[in-house]
């Protein structure tokens, strides 16, 4: 039987768990979720509160009632991300940045001048030569649904030579560089805004002008605050971001 924490209310700990399973594929799109009877039973807790966590699924998109059957995983769950640190873990953990059902593409690995805002973050001079891997994540009807940039000191090609190969990095670049150069990510900071697409964002998204994006920044930094990676990810609408936290008083 699950246990549950005085951290968070119970049914928000349900919730933060079948939205897990959700992520992890280990409930995939059409499963069943359990009925408010075995959420009940399973983590101690009344059906109140369990179909109170069923509507909260619901609400979310990723689960949907089916008449006479019960409730099951939404065939179109939405890509959901509870804080940064839970999407980093995932991403140390699989090396993986998408979500059962979507898969991803190298589209190019180069090493490119750094524009300004790319320099300053990773401390060299504009300019430079930095690596640049560009990756664009499809759904499972081969659509374009995201695209990231990420962006490493030039100096680190000779180290970690398959940041400049346009294939995928199994264990994923965080790894793949902590093993060829012992720098561990310790920091990360997620920026998030909103912007209108440009003419390369649309070419990479499959997006009709004018089309609106959400754009998220992201730094890695190691035990030294060095910045290990500089990353700048764009998605067209129907893909968010959640956070969840508790309020003091």
């Amino acid at each position: 039987m699950p246990v549950i924490e005085r951290s968070l209310p119970p049914y928000m700990q349900v919730i933060a768990h079948i939205r897990a399973q959700i992520e992890a594929g280990e409930l995939r799109p059409g499963d069943m979720v359990p009925s408010d009877r075995d959420l009940a039973k399973e983590w101690s807790i009344s059906r109140v509160t369990a179909q109170k966590v069923l509507t909260a699924l619901k609400a979310e998109g990723l689960a949907e009632s089916v008449p006479g059957v019960g409730t099951r995983v939404c065939e179109n769950a939405p890509k959901m991300h509870h804080t940064g640190r839970d999407r980093a873990s995932a991403v140390r953990r699989t090396g993986k940045i998408y979500t059962p059902g979507e898969y991803a593409r190298i589209v190019s690995a180069e090493l490119a001048p750094a524009p300004a805002d790319v320099a300053t973050a990773l401390s060299i001079e504009a300019g430079a030569p930095a690596i640049k891997r560009v990756r664009v994540t499809y759904n499972k009807d081969d659509q374009a649904v995201s695209a990231s940039t990420s962006w490493y000191d030039g100096e680190l090609a000779e180290a970690a030579p398959r940041l400049l190969e346009a294939e995928r990095i199994p264990e994923g670049s965080w790894t793949y560089l902590e093993k060829r150069t012992g720098r561990h990510a310790v920091y990360g900071c997620d920026s998030l805004d909103t912007r209108l697409a440009t003419e390369e964002d649309a070419a990479l998204l499959g997006l009709t002008l004018p089309a609106a994006l959400k754009e998220s920044t992201t730094t890695l930094k190691d035990g030294e605050n060095v910045v290990i990676e500089y990353g700048i990810s764009i998605s067209q609408s129907g893909r968010r971001s959640v956070y969840e936290y508790e309020l003091d008083g």
